[in-house]
């Protein structure tokens, strides 16, 4: 299994994802072979949030010339992670009819997006 920071490559910081930040989206480069479950999963373990919903698109890479030389650049994933932005408390029957309650246990944001690029 790959490690969390080989799946999540860095934030793709844009004026439309800074705008879906309040929303809680947070947009990043990814793996392009990683699947929805392991970027859910990557960004659950680094950030230590809860993932409500994982979009993604792939691009491929355009052909780039210099001179006579032509080539390509890398195909490249993107990821849209939806995360919970008002984790509730959640109540439940426990052993001898009490009632518990877990309370929050996940951040709201990510501090670190885009501080690191």
């Amino acid at each position: 299994m790959r490690s969390p920071e080989d799946i999540i490559k860095k934030p793709y910081v844009t004026e439309k994802s800074n705008a879906e930040i309040a929303a809680g989206k947070y947009t990043f480069i990814v793996d392009p072979k990683a699947t929805k479950t392991e970027i859910r999963i990557a960004v659950e373990k680094l950030f230590q949030v809860k993932v409500l919903q994982v979009n993604t698109a792939n691009y491929e890479g355009k052909e780039k010339r210099m001179g006579v030389h032509v080539g390509n650049r890398p195909d490249w994933k993107k990821a849209i992670v939806k995360i919970d932005m008002d984790p509730k408390v959640v109540e439940y029957q426990a052993k001898g009819g009490k009632t518990t309650t877990s309370g929050k246990k996940y951040k709201t944001s990510i501090e670190e997006f885009g501080a690191t690029q």
